[in-house]
């Protein structure tokens, strides 16, 4: 009886260790703070929206390689809320969307798992995204996104 209570904890140890073991392999998301890249490692796209030029940073997962490889593409965005624009990409892309947030100038999201959307306005949504990337510098982008529908240019930098 001794040797089986001896032998169920270290087959309990030693289940408890493998599992705490491999918790070391995870990838976990890179905290923000307060820089508008979120990975070191990601890359860098061109956006152009009539005379203006902007960079951003595309971020290492997924949906953002997967957008990538589509560039170049020109194409026609929506007015949406006095905030966004947004366009319905021809395919989906992989996604792993969670609660937005705090949207910040700049912002470049999913929506869904075909819906490019390019915030100009910072606001508070409980609406669900995948987060492609963010503008460097968005000072000015809401003057070159203007009010209505606007051709947009995404290409690699």
């Amino acid at each position: 009886m001794k040797s089986l209570i001896i032998l169920i904890a270290i087959l309990f140890t030693f289940s408890c260790c493998t599992a705490s073991c491999g918790k070391g392999n995870e990838t976990t998301p890179p905290q923000n703070n307060g820089s508008r890249n979120n990975n070191p490692t990601a890359t860098k796209m061109k956006i152009t929206i009539g005379t203006a030029v902007f960079t951003a940073t595309l971020y290492d997962n997924p949906s953002a390689n997967a957008f990538k490889g589509m560039l170049p593409l020109t194409i026609d965005m929506t007015e949406l809320n006095g905030n966004e624009k947004y366009y319905d990409l021809p395919s989906p892309l992989p996604t792993k969307a969670s609660v937005g947030g705090d949207i910040k100038v700049g912002d470049l999201m999913l929506y869904g798992n075909n819906t490019l959307v390019v915030f100009y306005k910072n606001f508070n949504t409980t609406y669900h995204y995948t987060k492609l990337g963010s503008v460097d510098n968005p000072s000015g982008l809401a003057a070159a996104l203007g009010k209505g529908n606007v051709f947009v240019k995404f290409e690699n930098n």
